[in-house]
């Protein structure tokens, strides 16, 4: 199938000629309407999910315009990531005319791409999402879609027009090299999420990169799917160590349960940092209030949210509206975990 011109957003025209039926027959399918047979609705559906066509949810006398919105998509509010990444979004675009509105996935592609088609269909003036990993139809959608486009929190990949972030892999080597500098050997690696949060994967693949470079690998993991919380770290911190005792360093793919590990590791004796050292990820302000500073890397969350909404609104940049790549660099913050040498 041969695809329009990405430049301009896709018509019912674009739909029709790619599968073969006039413009109201793909109308009334888009519509719901009952008058269609089930084999020509099926081709018309495919048709529009391979192209990454989304209907115009705006009124008519609407239909050519955008609206003052900018679509923000993340995976989580819970995590405490996020919100920070939306303050410095909402931050840069006061006094601009734009608003965020935000959608969230739970990590599941399958919901992105959901959450992706709704809020295209009010056809906003720009989309934020997280991550560089997309289904095949999202990413249709958002390469059809007419608008700026801003992947944010992950350069490790290709993007679909601009994109702000960090390298993850980068900074997984970064730990790694903190971790073999301050002489510990047998390290473990406990991620939530997994396998369904691609920037902890790829900080792991760089940590494991960065060890056998030093001739060291990963002694054990400690996976979990579902969210992150003190508690779940504590939990995740018992078990390895308990099929592991020997492990001599702990990374975690986030501070959340990297403070609920150490918290453990506290409460059993246990000599932190000269026995066993640890480290999260994400440098998030509540480790000031722990017992022991954690080690972690800052991942620039504010930052990331402004840099992207100057981008959809024009500013900064020399006034650059798309294509625009901005790579980070993370900040390691050694804390109170790694040894010092």
């Amino acid at each position: 199938m041969t695809k329009p011109d990405i430049r301009r957003p896709l018509t019912l025209r674009d739909v029709s000629e790619a599968c073969g039926v006039s413009e109201m027959t793909v109308s009334r399918v888009l519509r719901n309407r009952d008058d269609v047979s089930p084999a020509t609705r099926e081709k018309v559906l495919a048709a529009a999910r391979e192209l990454g066509y989304v209907p115009n949810k705006i009124a008519g006398g609407l239909a050519s315009q955008r609206v003052n919105l900018v679509a923000v998509i993340v995976p989580s509010l819970s995590n405490m990531v996020f919100p920070e990444v939306l303050g410095g979004i909402s931050a840069a675009l006061e006094d601009t005319g734009l608003q965020p509105v935000f959608g969230v996935t739970n990590y599941l592609a399958a919901r992105e791409e959901a959450v992706l088609y709704e809020m295209l269909s009010w056809r906003p003036s720009g989309v934020i999402l997280a991550g560089l990993e997309h289904t095949p139809a999202a990413r249709a959608m958002l390469e059809n879609a007419g608008i700026p486009v801003v992947e944010i929190m992950d350069t490790d990949g290709e993007a679909i027009d601009s994109v702000v972030g960090i390298s993850h892999r980068a900074a997984g080597r970064q730990m790694a090299e903190a971790i073999v500098a301050a002489g510990y050997r047998r390290i473990g690696f406990l991620g939530t999420k997994m396998p369904h949060d691609h920037r902890a994967r790829k900080r792991m693949e760089g940590l494991t990169a960065g060890l056998a470079e030093h001739g060291l690998e990963l002694a054990a993991t400690e996976f979990y799917e579902g969210g992150s919380a003190l508690a779940k770290g504590r939990e995740m911190t018992e078990a390895i160590l308990k099929r592991v005792p020997d492990l001599d360093f702990l990374y975690y793919s986030n501070d959340m349960i990297g403070a609920g590990g150490l918290i453990w590791c506290l409460e059993k004796g246990l000599d932190i940092p000269e026995t066993l050292g640890l480290a999260g990820f994400n440098g998030l302000e509540f480790l000031e209030g722990l017992p022991r500073r954690l080690a972690t890397i800052d991942a620039c969350r504010r930052e990331i949210g402004e840099r992207a909404a100057q981008i959809i609104a024009g500013r900064g940049m020399d006034g650059v509206i798309g294509g625009v790549r901005v790579e980070l660099t993370p900040v390691l913050q050694p804390g109170d975990t790694i040894r010092r040498r």
